[in-house]
C-alpha cells in the first residue's frame, strides 16, 4: 500500500530544507539550529552560531576563540562556557581569516619527494602526529619526483596561507624549487635531504655513522666482500653511498668491480642488483642497501633463487621501516629516530613562523642513527665459530664503534 505523502509545512519541514532562510530570523528554530551537532546541520558552524547558543555577544566569542588581546577582562565561567560551545558544535576556525588578521593560520604545508615510498608513509605520520599535539594540522602536497610538480606545490601552500612548509625528501635536484623557498615570506624546514643543503633549517640523520655501523658490523662477523645498492644518488642517498666507500677503505677492505649497484629505489630494484650482484665472477657474502625497501627486495630476489639468508648471504638495510621487522629473515637495518626527527623539524617550523624573516636561523640538527640487529646478518661460510655464527635476535638496538673492525 502506497504511503500518503505529508505535505510540508513549519512543524513537518523535509530534513533537505536549508537553514540559508533563517540565518537571520531570531527564531527558536535557528538556536535550535545553532545548537545542534547532529547531522542535520548543512553549514559550518559560525561565530555567530556560538554567540546565539551561549548569550554572549559575537565580539566577545571573537576575543575568546582567537586569544586576542584584552582591554576587558572575560570573567572564566564565561570563556569556558565559549569555549565548550565551539568545541560542541564543532567550530573550526577559517585559516584564511586568521591569517588575513595577522594570526596563525594553524596549516604546516608538506611537500613529500615521494609518497609512495614505506619510509616516507612512516614520516608523514610522524609529523602529523607531532603537529596535532600542538594544534597544527599538515595540508600534504606529493611532488611525484618532479621538479615542476614540487615548484607548483610550493607556490600553492603559500597562497593557502600555510604557517610554514615542511621538505620531506631529497629535493637537491631541483635548485629552482629550493631557490624560490629560501626568498619566500613563509619559513621552510627539510628533513632528509642530506648535508649539502645550504642555507636551510634541515633536520638530518648521520648518515656517514649510520652505514660504518653497517660495516663494522659486517667486518665484525668475518665478511670481507660488502657490496652497496644505492638508489638515486640525492641527499641522503649520496652519503650513504660516498660513506660505504670511505668505511670500506677504512678498513682495506676490496670494493671489486660490480659492487656498487644503482637502481630505482623499490623492491623491484633490489632484486635487480641482487642478480647482477650474483652473476659477478667474485660475488659478495653481504650486502648493505642504502634504504629498507631496496633490502627487502634483496631478501624476496634471494627466497626466489635459492640463496639463503642468512646462510649464504647477509643483508643490512638503512631506515628501520615499520616492515623491517616482519621480513623472512626479520632484517638487520639501520634505525633512525623518525618521531623524534619529526617532532624537532615541526617544533623549528612553528618557531620559525613566529619570527621575522632576517631574524630566523639556518639551525641544522643532525641525529644520530643506531644498527639494530636481527636474523638477516651472520658469519659468512668458512669462518662460522660459536657465537660469531648466530644471527641477531632483534630485541635490543645495538650501537657499535664507527671506527671498530
Amino acid at each position: 500500500m502506497a504511503m500518503k505523502r505529508r505535505a510540508a509545512g513549519p512543524g513537518n519541514r523535509p530534513m533537505t530544507t536549508s537553514v540559508a532562510a533563517e540565518r537571520d530570523a531570531t527564531s527558536p528554530a535557528l538556536e535550535r539550529d545553532a545548537t545542534s551537532s547532529g547531522p542535520e546541520r548543512t553549514r559550518p558552524t559560525t561565530m555567530k552560531d556560538i554567540a546565539l547558543a551561549t548569550g554572549v555577544s559575537r565580539s566577545t566569542v571573537s576575543r575568546i576563540l582567537n586569544d586576542a588581546p584584552l582591554t576587558v577582562p572575560i570573567a572564566p565561567a564565561t570563556r569556558e562556557r565559549v569555549q565548550a560551545a565551539a568545541r560542541r558544535l564543532g567550530y573550526r576556525p577559517n585559516p584564511l581569516a586568521r591569517a588575513l588578521r595577522g594570526a596563525p593560520t594553524m596549516l604546516l604545508g608538506a611537500i613529500v619527494r615521494d609518497i609512495t615510498d614505506p619510509f616516507f608513509a612512516g614520516a608523514i605520520e610522524a609529523v602529523s602526529i607531532k603537529a596535532r599535539a600542538l594544534g597544527y594540522n599538515i595540508v600534504l602536497g606529493h611532488a611525484h619526483s618532479r621538479a615542476t610538480e614540487a615548484y607548483a606545490l610550493a607556490a600553492i601552500l603559500e597562497a593557502r596561507q600555510c604557517d610554514a612548509i615542511l621538505l620531506l625528501g631529497d629535493m637537491s635536484d631541483q635548485p629552482r624549487l629550493i631557490d624560490d623557498l629560501r626568498h619566500t615570506h613563509v619559513p621552510v624546514v627539510a628533513l632528509w635531504q642530506g648535508s649539502e643543503l645550504r642555507g636551510t633549517p634541515a633536520v638530518n640523520v648521520d648518515n656517514r655513522a649510520g652505514i660504518d655501523t653497517a660495516i663494522a658490523h659486517l667486518a665484525r662477523l668475518g665478511h670481507r666482500r660488502i657490496a652497496f645498492i644505492s638508489g638515486r644518488l640525492l641527499g641522503d642517498i649520496r652519503e650513504r653511498q660516498a660513506a660505504y666507500v670511505e668505511s670500506m677503505a677504512r678498513r682495506t677492505l676490496e670494493v671489486h668491480e660490480g659492487y656498487v649497484q644503482h637502481v630505482t629505489n623499490t623492491p623491484a630494484g633490489g632484486e635487480t642488483a641482487l642478480r647482477a650482484l650474483m652473476d659477478l665472477a667474485t660475488p659478495p657474502t653481504a650486502i648493505v642497501a642504502s634504504t629498507d625497501v631496496l633490502a627487502i627486495g634483496v631478501l624476496h630476489g634471494a627466497f626466489a633463487a635459492g640463496i639463503r639468508v642468512p646462510l649464504n648471504l647477509s643483508v643490512v638495510g638503512f631506515d628501520d621501516i615499520s616492515l623491517a621487522a616482519s621480513t623472512v629473515p626479520a632484517l638487520t637495518t639501520v634505525h633512525m629516530p623518525i618521531a623524534e626527527m619529526a617532532g624537532a623539524a615541526v617544533q623549528m617550523a612553528i618557531q620559525a613562523s613566529g619570527q621575522p624573516a632576517g631574524e630566523r636561523e639556518s639551525t641544522v640538527r643532525v641525529f644520530h642513527p643506531q644498527l639494530v640487529v636481527r636474523d638477516s646478518t651472520a658469519a659468512p661460510l668458512g669462518s662460522r665459530t660459536g657465537a660469531a655464527a648466530r644471527p641477531g635476535d632483534g630485541r635490543s638496538v645495538s650501537q657499535l664503534p664507527v671506527d671498530g673492525t
